[in-house]
C-alpha cells in the first residue's frame, strides 16, 4: 500500500506572512466571529485533544495528539460546524434585509422569525456529514431542507439526514455530479445553496463554513500542551474546505512557527493532490469512488486552492485499506493507547502518518523523527453505525466500553 508524495515547491516558506490575497478567502476576523457564535450555541463544548504516546513511540515520533471530533454537536463530525454556522449566517442576513433587526442563535431556536425562516430553503449536495449539518441547522433554526446524495452515499446516511427533517434526494453519478444538480434544482426552485465547495460566482456561503470549521483550530491553540504548535499536522481532504480552514488559521496564529502541513487524499479521489502536480486546480474525472466516503470528491473548492496551494508544503495519497486498517487499529486500542471510535473518513489524516512510517523515504523526506509532536484530526466518529461495525468488527459503544 505505497504512498504518493508530492513535495509543493510553491509552497510559501515557513517566515511568509499570512499573504493579503489569502487573507481575501479566510481572515482572522471571520474566523473570531464563527467562534464567538458557535461557542454560544446550545450544547456547545470544545471536543477532546488526546495524546497518543504509545502508538507515537511505535511510529518513530516523539508526540502524536488527536483531536476528536466524534463527540461534535452530537452529529458525531466537525461538519457540524460549518453547514450549520452558514445556514444560521443565511438566516440571519434575510431577517436584516426584511427588517426585522438582528437575531441571534437563540431568537431563531425559539421560532421568534419564524414568518421570514419558513419561508427559506436550503439545499446542498453531501457525501454526508455536510448534509447531516445543513439539515440539522435547518431544523435548528427553523427552515426547510432538501438534500442530493450520489449513488454512493449509504443508506444509513441518508436516514441520519431525513431524521433532521431534510428531503433526501438521490441523483445518479458521482459527488461531483449532486453538486451541480443541487444547483440547478436550487435555481428552478428559488432556494439556497449551503455548500462546503466554492466554484466561479459562489463563495459567500462556503466562506462561512470554513469559518466555522476554524473553531478546531481555535481549540487547539488552548488544548495543546504550553500552546506550542505541532511540527507536522496530517490533514485529510476532499475539497480542501477543512484542511484550508485549518492550514490558514495555523498560519495567522503561529507566523514563521507554523507546522508543516501534510494533505491526505485517498488514492482514487485525489484532486487536490492531482492540482498540486499540475500546479493549478483540475477536475478528476472516471470513478471516484473510495472507502473515505466523505472525501469522494473530484475538483478543488475554488477558495480552498489558493491557501493549500501556499500553505501546504506536502500532498499524499493514501489507499483504501490503509484506512481500514486505521480504524480497526484505533478500535483495539493502538499499540496499547486506549481504544478510539474514529470513522473510515476520520482518520484519513492518522493513516497518512502512518503510510509515512511505513515507508522509510517517505519518513524522511517529510522531516519526521523522534522530535516531531504531529497532530491529526479524527474528522468523524461512527457516523454509519453499520459501516463501522462491518469495518471495526464491533459497535461504537462496545469500542467505548472496552
Amino acid at each position: 500500500m505505497p504512498a504518493r508524495l508530492f513535495h509543493n515547491p510553491r509552497a510559501k516558506p515557513q517566515g511568509a506572512f499570512y499573504p493579503a490575497p489569502l487573507a481575501a478567502c479566510l481572515d482572522a476576523d471571520g474566523f473570531a466571529a464563527a467562534e464567538t457564535e458557535i461557542a454560544a450555541w446550545p450544547g456547545y463544548a470544545p471536543t477532546p485533544l488526546l495524546e497518543l504516546p504509545r502508538l507515537a513511540e511505535a511510529l518513530g515520533i516523539g508526540r502524536l495528539f488527536l483531536k476528536d471530533e466524534a463527540w461534535r454537536f452530537g452529529l458525531d463530525s466537525f461538519k457540524a460546524l460549518g453547514g450549520a454556522y452558514a445556514v444560521f449566517r443565511l438566516l440571519a442576513a434575510r431577517i436584516r434585509a426584511a427588517g426585522a433587526g438582528e437575531a441571534t442563535a437563540a431568537d431563531l431556536a425559539a421560532g421568534r422569525h419564524d414568518t421570514v425562516t419558513r419561508r427559506v430553503t436550503v439545499a446542498c449536495a453531501t457525501d454526508g456529514n455536510h448534509g447531516r449539518s445543513v439539515a440539522w441547522g435547518a431544523q435548528l433554526f427553523h427552515c426547510c431542507c432538501v438534500v442530493f446524495i450520489h449513488a454512493g452515499v449509504s443508506e444509513g446516511r441518508a436516514a441520519a439526514m431525513a431524521r433532521y427533517g431534510a428531503e433526501v434526494v438521490r441523483v445518479a453519478g458521482s459527488y461531483d455530479d449532486s453538486v451541480r444538480h443541487a444547483a440547478r434544482m436550487a435555481e428552478e426552485n428559488g432556494w439556497t445553496v449551503v455548500s462546503d465547495t466554492a466554484y466561479p460566482g459562489y463563495t459567500e456561503i462556503p466562506r462561512d463554513v470554513m469559518h466555522g470549521y476554524g473553531v478546531v483550530a481555535g481549540e487547539l491553540f488552548v488544548q495543546l500542551p504550553d500552546g506550542r504548535p505541532p511540527s507536522h499536522v496530517f490533514l485529510q481532504a476532499g475539497v480542501g474546505g477543512f484542511a484550508a480552514a485549518l492550514a490558514a488559521r495555523f498560519w495567522q496564529r503561529w507566523g514563521a512557527a507554523r507546522p508543516r502541513i501534510v494533505v491526505v487524499e485517498p488514492e482514487r479521489a485525489a484532486c487536490l493532490h492531482a492540482s498540486a502536480l499540475a500546479g493549478g486546480p483540475i477536475a478528476l474525472e472516471g470513478d471516484i469512488e473510495t472507502v473515505m466516503a466523505g472525501l469522494s470528491c473530484g475538483e478543488p473548492s475554488l477558495l480552498a486552492w489558493p491557501i493549500l496551494d501556499a500553505a501546504a508544503q506536502d500532498f499524499m495519497t493514501i489507499a483504501d485499506e490503509r484506512a481500514v486498517e486505521t480504524v480497526r487499529l484505533l478500535a483495539e486500542g493502538a499499540a496499547g493507547d486506549p481504544p478510539l471510535v474514529a470513522g473510515e473518513t476520520g482518520v484519513a489524516g492518522l493513516a497518512g502518518l502512518r503510510a509515512a512510517a511505513a515507508e522509510p523515504a517517505v519518513f524522511q523526506a517529510l522531516g519526521l523523527g523522534p522530535g516531531s509532536r504531529v497532530l491529526v484530526v479524527s474528522s468523524e466518529g461512527a457516523t454509519d453505525p453499520a459501516i463501522y461495525r462491518r469495518i471495526a468488527g464491533r459497535g461504537a459503544e462496545e469500542v467505548r466500553g472496552g
